[in-house]
């Protein structure tokens, strides 16, 4: 959770695109790079992966799993919405050889 000093005004996540913000730095540490912030009508949303988007109103970060559940998460916690996201669409690191093979495969060699 955030901490925050008390008659600290504007707390974050009673802005939704503060704490969109913050939600989109802390995906960025978990390899999300390639996000896009839309804000407008007091909520934010988020574009993450084509699969993926978040939206943040009413204190709360919002999104539909892949299986189609709806997924909630306090607007008071992104570094905690951003965990959740990553394990939920973490795609696993390639191997050495198909970093290395132009393919990825080893079809098709001659010995």
């Amino acid at each position: 959770m955030l901490t925050v000093r008390e008659g600290t005004p504007n707390l974050p996540w009673h802005d939704p695109r503060e704490a969109t913000r913050l939600l989109r730095y802390a995906l960025h540490r978990q390899g999300f790079t390639h996000t896009y912030q839309s804000n407008g009508s007091g909520m934010s949303v988020l574009s993450v992966l084509p699969e993926l988007t978040v939206w943040c109103r009413d204190g709360m970060f919002v999104w539909t799993t892949v299986d189609g559940r709806e997924t909630t998460h306090p607007a008071d916690d992104p570094v905690g919405a951003a965990d959740l996201i990553a394990r939920t669409y973490r795609r696993p690191e390639p191997s050495a050889e198909e970093v290395h093979s132009p393919t990825g495969s080893e079809h098709g060699r001659s010995a």
